[in-house]
């Protein structure tokens, strides 16, 4: 039976690391006992300080390249017996060793604590894994934490190496994304003391009470000892798992500054058998102490040899912490599962075991361990001491909701008071918005009132109203806008009704009137058949202007153009045809001429007929191809409804007010120029004078129409409808109803074939 042995180089620096080479000490005499695990196989080691120097990493690293024989001055000889590399402890020097690992041999490297997202990268380093977990996930995890405390303003800190680089990169990003304002992020490195300085004096101007540290142990220490000398009191520090347990840090000089911070570290996990090696084997085989004869009868034990030593024997009141330690333990057990894989030419899709403490072991593609961290709190305990208590934990393996849990009711806040408030601006009240402050980051804003239309809530956010609404005078709410129409019972529309029923009536009594003195010759001339047509047509002129009030439906929308342009063409073809009957009158009178029988009272009324049936022939195409219909009009006025008829058709509408305006001007033309006839026949003037008053109204109407806002525009319409029909009304009948009513004497047939009758 062949019997193996592979060597593990490890880097481990002071007096904590020295802990970690004996659980690597202990895990690789485990290995050697076991029968299960490299039987018949052996694991040696070296132990290498490194002494917190990146150029001792390097010396020792090419020390690598020779036999255990190579002395210092000799040529290298390439001899190695090293197979597996456990460390480095910080990610910058680890980085240096991965790039010579991969460059110069062949063989893996592990890190128990090298979190570094940086070393991720498969590519530049491809032989790296981890038995911690990457720092991409506690970057994130200190966004979350300050997010879930309420705290948007925070100051940040970091190591000015790749470890404090890299993972405050991820923090800023994720805080960024989580809506958390940075007010500054300084960093140092633990040999640079102006730097220090000046982090510590923009610590001590910020505003901010809450500080994220993304610091290794070194730094912290630093960091620490200058808020102390300058009393800088008061911060809620956020710290990593880098510093956040070590109790090194933990007195009751750092609890002033320190006391009540926050952070993630790993978990605690207890070695089953190492507190015994370590404390009884090691102290009894390693440093044994020798005894000296004091006088005759008494001996004294000299330990003058490890005086330097002394120190670590009380050590092991900090074994049960063990939070890097079973990184390490994981670490010596990955190689030797590797090892063994190997030796039995076994073939593994994923690399994965599980440790004596229940722990499984696997890692992801990356080459890292899958993040949990425990959230610890740094509180003194009623007797005095001081103690890191969990009170949460971050594990990425679980589903997304389940994954941070914090439990604030356990958590003692710095200097033992509330939990502090870190917002640049306080919340907004509803019913103002946030304007952001030139120059500052978008935490930091004044509270100015909504502009209309917008509204802001309790938890300051600002909505915009929807189309049908408004926001309330508070600015708070959005309620229902006000919906504008002409109505019956405002004062406009009722003094409108009021006109058109007055219009309306006044017609109807003078048509009683003239239905009474039908035989009287007044009456009779120019064809009194379209006198009563006329003011029948002028009776729903009046009238349908009611239509336009009132709140608009599908109906009343068809029926008030088309109602309005078929009366008033109705109205116009009587006038067309009363103005025709004057000039075919006036033709008659001339010896020979016969005209009038080809404009007699038939003709008259088929006139009036035609014309009107080309009005109604437009009318029907317009509710056919594209009717009117209710629209909400929100463009003239912001917050309200105007509900108006849509024209449907624009082109029709136009059609048929052009269609009016054609007639009224042939009407004008003809009775202009029939005006000079004689007096018996002086009906045409007044048509003259209502013609021109009619195209007035409608001339200026166009560009009112155009211009009125709102139910203003359909007031202007109805304005324009009783305005025409008062002053066709007026002039065509007025005169005939004063010699009726005034002058009666003048209504008969011998005044009516004289002159001046009027």
């Amino acid at each position: 039976m062949v019997s193996l042995c592979y060597n593990l180089f490890i880097y481990f620096v002071n007096l904590p690391d020295f802990r970690l080479a004996q659980i690597m000490i202990f895990a690789i005499e485990e290995i050697n006992r076991s029968e299960m695990l490299l039987p018949n196989v052996s694991i040696g080691y070296q132990i290498y300080d490194t002494c917190s120097s990146r150029m001792s990493s390097m010396s020792a690293t090419m020390g690598l390249m020779n036999g255990p024989e190579f002395a210092a001055g000799e040529t290298c000889n390439g001899q190695s017996s090293i197979h597996a590399i456990i460390g480095e402890t910080e990610s910058s020097a680890t980085m240096l060793v991965s790039l010579f690992v991969l460059y110069l041999f062949f063989f893996s490297q592990i890190s128990h604590t090298a979190s570094c997202e940086c070393l991720s990268n498969r590519k530049d380093h491809p032989s790296f894994f981890r038995t911690i977990s990457s720092d991409y996930h506690q970057s994130r995890a200190l966004a979350y934490i300050v997010k879930h405390l309420g705290w948007s303003w925070v100051g940040a800190v970091n190591s000015d190496n790749d470890y404090g680089n890299y993972g405050m990169a991820i923090f800023l990003n994720t805080a960024q994304k989580e809506g958390i304002c940075v007010e500054y992020s300084e960093k140092f490195y633990r040999t640079e003391p102006e730097k220090l300085k000046k982090v510590v004096d923009t610590i001590k101007k910020g505003t901010t009470k809450v500080i994220v540290a993304f610091v290794s142990f070194i730094e912290m220490g630093l960091l620490i000892d200058q808020l102390n000398i300058l009393n800088i009191t008061g911060l809620q520090i956020i710290g990593v798992e880098g510093w956040i347990t070590s109790k090194s840090l933990i007195t009751p000089k750092s609890f002033q500054v320190m006391g009540g911070s926050l952070g993630f570290a790993l978990r605690k996990i207890n070695l089953e058998g190492f507190s015994d090696y370590v404390v009884k084997a090691f102290w009894e085989t390693a440093f044994p102490c020798t005894q000296i004869k004091e006088n005759s009868s008494q001996y004294v034990i000299n330990c003058s040899r490890y005086q330097d030593l002394l120190a670590l024997k009380n050590y092991n009141e900090d074994v049960p912490e063990q939070r890097y330690s079973s990184h390490v333990y994981k670490a010596v057990y990955a190689v030797a599962h590797s090892l063994h894989s190997l030796l039995k030419c076994k073939e593994q899709e994923g690399f994965n075991f599980t440790v004596k403490f229940g722990d499984r072991v696997w890692f992801d593609r990356t080459g890292a361990a899958v993040a949990q961290y425990e959230v610890v709190n740094w509180q003194q305990d009623s007797d005095g001491s001081l103690q890191f208590k969990s009170v949460g934990y971050y594990d990425a393996s679980l589903p997304p909701d389940q994954q941070f849990v914090l439990n604030t009711e356990n958590i003692i806040w710095a200097r033992g008071q509330l939990k502090p408030s870190s917002i640049c601006s306080e919340s907004c009240l509803p019913g103002t918005r946030k304007a952001a402050q030139k120059g500052r980051p978008v935490c930091c804003y004044d509270c100015i009132p909504c502009a209309e239309g917008e509204i802001s809530n309790e938890t300051g956010n600002l909505t915009q109203c929807p189309g049908e609404y408004w926001s309330n005078a508070e600015k708070n709410k959005c309620v229902l806008k006000a919906v504008e129409f002409l109505s019956f019972t405002e004062v406009m529309g009722i003094v409108l009704v009021f006109f058109s029923l007055f219009g309306a009536g006044l017609t109807v009594l003078v048509a009683i009137l003239f239905y009474r003195m039908r035989d009287t010759p007044i009456v009779k001339a120019n064809n009194s058949e379209l006198s009563f047509l006329l003011l029948f047509s002028l009776t729903l002129c009046f009238l349908c202007s009611l239509t336009f009030i009132g709140q608009p439906n599908e109906w009343s929308c068809m029926l008030r153009h088309t109602a309005f342009g078929i009366t008033f063409v109705l109205c116009i073809s009587c006038l067309l045809g009363k103005t025709i009957v004057v000039l075919m009158a006036f033709k008659a009178t001339l010896p020979g001429s016969n005209v009038m029988k080809w404009f007699g009272p038939a003709q008259q009324r088929l006139s009036v007929v035609a014309f009107t049936l080309i009005q109604v022939l437009i009318c029907v195409l317009w509710l056919t191809i594209s009717p009117p219909f209710p629209h909400k009009n929100m463009k003239y006025f912001k917050e309200k409804i105007i509900l108006e008829c849509s024209l449907g058709s624009t082109i029709s509408f136009w059609a048929v007010l052009g269609y009016i305006g054609l007639l009224a001007v042939l009407c004008f033309i003809l009775a202009f120029l029939a005006r000079t006839l004689p007096d018996n026949f002086n009906e045409a003037k007044f048509i003259t004078f209502s013609m021109l008053i009619f195209c007035a109204v409608w001339i200026t109407f166009i560009p009112a129409y155009v211009s009125s806002p709102g139910k203003f525009t359909v007031a202007v319409e109805i304005f324009a409808i009783l305005a025409s029909s008062f002053g066709l009304l007026f002039c065509i009948f007025a005169p005939k109803c004063y010699i009726i009513l005034l002058k009666p004497y003048q209504n008969t047939k011998k005044h009516m074939m004289g002159k001046n009758i009027f």
